[in-house]
Parts: C-alpha cells; sequence; structure tokens
C-alpha cells in the first residue's frame, strides 16, 4: 500500500483529516463498503487507486462486504418485469423495478453464470450470450457471428472467471458433432480466443452432460457425466492462468447408480465441497 501514499497524502498544511487516515486504512476498511458506483469513480483518481481496485483481492474484500445485512441483493426475473430487492427481513418488501438493457421480455432471459455481480446472459430468441451488471444497468453483448457467443441450450457450458491480471472472461464451451470447441472472451480487449481442449475426449457426445460451473481459487471447475452409465463421471478444471484443462477423478459413491455431482465453492472456508445427486 506504499504506492498510495502519493495519492493520498498532500503537501497542503490545510489538510489534515484525509492524511490521518492512511492508506491502509482507507483500501482495507473504507473503500470496500462503499457501493459500487461509489467505488467504480474512485478508480478515475490515479492510476494506483485504479490498480488496487481492479485487484482481485479487493473484489473479494468488497464482495464480502457487500453480502452483508441489507447490502446483498436480490434480482427477481418475472414474465413481464424485473425487480431488485434488499435480502434484509424488514426491507423484503423494498423493491426497485429495472428496465432491461435488451430488447426482450424478461422471461426470455437466461442466466448462464454469475461472478462478483455481473451475469452472463443468454436472449432465448436469439441464443445472443451477453454480460451484464443490473446494479449499475450496464451490459456488453458478446456475439459477434455464429461461432462466437451464441449459446446452445443443453450442449453448452459457459462459466465467468477472473485470470491473474484481473480481467473479467467467459469460458464458452461448445459441443460440436465430433469436437469439443472452447473459447474464452476478454472483457478487458473484447475479444474472443480459441482455447486447445483436453485430446481423444468423447466429452463431445450428446450422451455426457456439463453441469454448471464453480470457479474456485485459480480454476473453473465442470462437472461431466455419462448419462446412460452409471458410475462414468469426472471432474474438469480449466486452469485460468495457464489455460489448460485437468481432468480429475470424481469420488467413488458406491451404490452402483447414474448420479449428477455439484460443486459447492466455501467460501468462509476455502475449501470446495461435493455434493451428490
Amino acid at each position: 500500500m506504499k504506492k498510495f501514499k502519493g495519492c493520498l497524502y498532500s503537501t497542503s498544511e490545510s489538510n489534515t483529516k484525509l492524511p490521518d487516515l492512511g492508506p491502509n486504512l482507507i483500501m482495507s476498511e473504507i473503500m470496500p463498503r462503499l457501493p459500487a458506483k461509489c467505488v467504480g469513480r474512485a478508480k478515475k483518481v490515479c492510476k494506483e487507486w485504479l490498480s488496487c481496485i481492479s485487484s482481485k483481492e479487493f473484489v473479494m474484500m468488497h464482495c464480502r462486504h457487500m453480502c452483508k445485512g441489507s447490502r446483498q441483493k436480490i434480482l427477481s426475473i418475472g414474465q413481464e418485469s424485473c425487480f431488485i430487492s434488499n435480502t434484509g427481513v424488514d426491507l423484503v418488501d423494498e423493491k426497485t423495478m429495472i428496465t432491461l438493457p435488451f430488447h426482450v421480455r424478461p422471461s426470455d432471459v437466461w442466466i448462464l453464470s454469475s461472478l462478483n455481480g455481473l451475469l452472463c446472459v443468454c436472449l432465448r430468441n436469439t441464443f445472443e450470450m451477453l454480460i451484464w451488471n443490473p446494479l449499475i444497468r450496464s451490459c456488453i453483448n458478446i456475439s459477434y457471428s455464429k461461432s462466437y457467443g451464441f449459446f446452445k441450450i443443453y450442449s453448452d457450458a459457459v462459466g465467468l472467471y477472473i485470470d491473474s491480471s484481473n480481467d473479467y472472461r467467459v469460458l464458452h464451451i461448445k459441443r460440436g458433432r465430433f469436437t469439443v470447441d472452447v473459447m474464452a472472451y476478454s472483457r478487458r480487449t473484447s475479444h474472443w480466443k480459441r482455447i486447445p481442449f483436453l485430446q481423444k475426449r468423447h466429452y463431445h457426445t450428446n450422451g455426457y452432460v456439463w453441469s454448471g460451473e464453480t470457479f474456485c481459487e485459480d480454476g473453473l471447475y465442470f462437472t461431466v457425466f455419462q448419462f446412460w452409465l452409471a458410475g462414468d463421471i469426472v471432474i474438469i478444471r480449466f486452469d485460468v492462468n495457464t489455460e489448460a484443462f485437468l481432468e480429475i477423478g470424481f469420488p467413488y459413491v458406491g451404490n452402483g447408480e447414474t448420479c449428477q455431482g455439484n460443486l459447492i465453492w466455501l467460501w468462509i472456508y476455502g475449501v470446495m465441497k461435493v455434493s451428490i445427486g
């Protein structure tokens, strides 16, 4: 935090309050408690603030504070309307109607993935994929052509993640007739790029079912199981920094029945749990 001293400390003798706070206190105790819009404006103060606020550590601190009490929000999408409401017991009836930034009915919006307040959604009428922040009403269409950013239901898998450079990305796993094609979208560069998948694997066939993603530390995890073959289930891990895939053995179930496992990230304890169901 020493690098923030140039921005926080003034040579003027009239500024007597701000220097007493210190850069560590401001960035660790004050900034994480501010609303998202205020934090966004704080990025314009100086390059050092931009770097710190954009870091993964600050994002985690900010989300931890935002999840407390009435600061935690619920997004409700109905047939014809969309609301944001608080989770506090006394504030459950307080809700704000929002206007969707895309021209479809609310019921035609599918939520594919979420991370730190961002949503990756799909429009039911066009299958276009978008990154949407409901709180600040910001939306980015990430579909470019038939090969980029179009979601196929019951076939594709999608996950939001942050890489080592603090860039928010969307991983799109597309199953074709004979292959698995993987693309990654960068929010920073606004471009897609192709990523190689595991060689000589048959996860592209319709017999395999892909779960939703679980983002844990530096990995994006999916469970993949063979619907017609009991016990054929595996965890696929995508390393968000090396951009390499890895197969991980699924914990032994022992009942000989077909099952689907779900991965749950327990943030408080820093572990990932496997739920069988």
